[in-house]
């Protein structure tokens, strides 16, 4: 389903936006809470949709408010490293370019985009996030970033429609099929563009998700890709993340059509002290935190 931000409307209820109780799966309607139980098993495709669709829709105001400052309205930052994309220039000349932004959250990323001359779209699977982008675009009093809901396992564009495509921990880690999701990003971009994405060090999933002494030392096989689920009472999943290893990743894109042009993984900055979840200065200097892979459409 595509949207403009004007077709985004002030009031918002998760239920309108995930329909009606009596459609809903057993567990669907529940929102997600203390209760859950964290877990590891499979979680198909139409499972791990659903879950990320409804997770992001009721935690879209808390991650904002959360990290909306480090974010910023129009920073491209590719990583809780405070990568920034002015500095690290993995996307190359974006000037005149059209860009499509997946998991794009409120839209930060492509709002910077579009101050240095580029044509973004910035697609994610939360209506709530995309309203948070038409509220930043209202308070600014800019040109509102065109925005699109949808699956990016299943982008509703044309072969060839852009000259770009990003992600900034947005979409690849809740697919739980990438290679799918890669052959479709391959689809919708021109020969010669760039796919550049930032996910979740994968050697992180070796360690517990904390940020003190306790996240470094390895207690789960860095091999193991069943996918880390959090289920309500009924055990339908509320939240779901999937593993790939470095060279899954690899895999997927050279399948797909893709070259690699780089594999960054950004060392924590002096000066930085916050946290945020699993990502801390003690545990940024020792293991990284974040990938990002650098490919270009053959």
């Amino acid at each position: 389903m595509a949207t403009t931000p004007f077709d985004l409307p002030d009031s918002f209820d998760p239920e309108e936006v995930s329909g009606s109780r009596a459609d809903s799966a057993p567990g669907e309607d529940s929102a997600p809470g203390e209760d859950d139980d964290a877990v590891r098993r499979e979680a198909a495709p139409e499972e791990s949709s659903r879950a990320s669709r409804h997770w992001w829709d009721r935690n879209a105001d808390e991650y904002q408010d959360e990290h909306g400052e480090f974010l910023g309205d129009d920073r491209f930052t590719w990583c809780p490293e405070g990568l920034d994309e002015a500095e690290a220039h993995l996307l190359g000349e974006v000037k005149g370019l059209s860009v499509l932004e997946i998991g794009a959250g409120a839209a930060q990323c492509s709002r910077w985009l579009a101050a240095q001359g580029a044509r973004p779209v910035a697609l994610d699977i939360s209506f709530r996030q995309l309203q948070h982008s038409r509220r930043i675009d209202l308070g600014r009093g800019a040109e509102p970033v065109a925005v699109v809901q949808a699956d990016a396992a299943v982008l509703p564009f044309a072969d060839g429609a852009f000259d770009l495509a990003c992600s900034a921990y947005g979409a690849v880690p809740f697919s739980a099929d990438t290679a799918a999701l890669m052959r479709e990003v391959h689809r919708v971009l021109r020969p010669g563009a760039r796919w550049v994405f930032s996910v979740t060090h994968p050697i992180r999933w070796a360690f517990p998700d904390e940020p003190g002494v306790e996240g470094l030392t390895a207690t789960a096989s860095y091999f193991d890709r069943t996918p880390y689920v959090e289920q309500d009472e009924h055990g339908q999943a509320t939240y779901v993340e999937h593993h790939r290893t470095i060279g899954d990743r690899v895999r997927e894109l050279t399948a797909a059509g893709f070259q690699l042009l780089d594999l960054v993984e950004p060392e924590w900055p002096e000066g930085l002290e916050q946290e945020w979840g699993g990502w801390s200065p003690l545990r940024g200097r020792l293991i990284p935190g974040t990938a990002i892979f650098v490919a270009r459409r053959g």
